[in-house]
């Protein structure tokens, strides 16, 4: 199951457990951030794209880290004329790791399965089952 999200102007496609880098945005490591703006969702063959957006699709994430992006040099220059500029930059970004996808069409997170369940499974196929013949018990009355 993956997501279309729109954050920072940029589209991601994100699925569970991803780690992605977007531009910064408020809070610390290890906020809780939601994604509202959801462009597309797919699970298991079916789509649903929006109409700008996915009307009740939420993803959810946990913000790793604030960090930098690399330095990027900027040169301006025009030929015979003695001008030369030299600016740098660093993007500010946000790592954030996806916890969940949720929203129409998407997959429901299964129930944990219960222990005391599985042990009754277990000691039912451990006994042996008694067939009962009724045809040889009609015949008999």
């Amino acid at each position: 199951m993956f997501a279309v999200i729109k954050t920072g102007g940029k589209q991601y496609r994100v699925a569970t457990d991803d780690v992605i880098k977007i531009e910064r945005i408020a809070g610390e490591a290890g906020d809780t951030v939601a994604f509202d703006n959801v462009l597309m969702l797919a699970s298991e063959g079916n789509t649903t794209v929006g109409a700008p957006l996915v009307d009740g699709a939420k993803v959810t994430g946990e913000l790793v880290e604030q960090a930098r992006g690399e330095k990027i040099i900027v040169f301006k220059k025009k030929r015979r004329k003695n001008y030369r500029r030299t600016n740098g930059h660093r993007q500010e970004l946000s790592i954030v790791r996806i916890t969940d996808i949720s929203g129409p069409g998407a997959k429901k997170a299964a129930a944990p399965k219960k222990k005391a369940a599985a042990e009754k499974t277990e000691e039912n196929a451990a006994e042996p089952t008694t067939v009962v013949d009724t045809a040889a018990e009609s015949s008999d009355s």
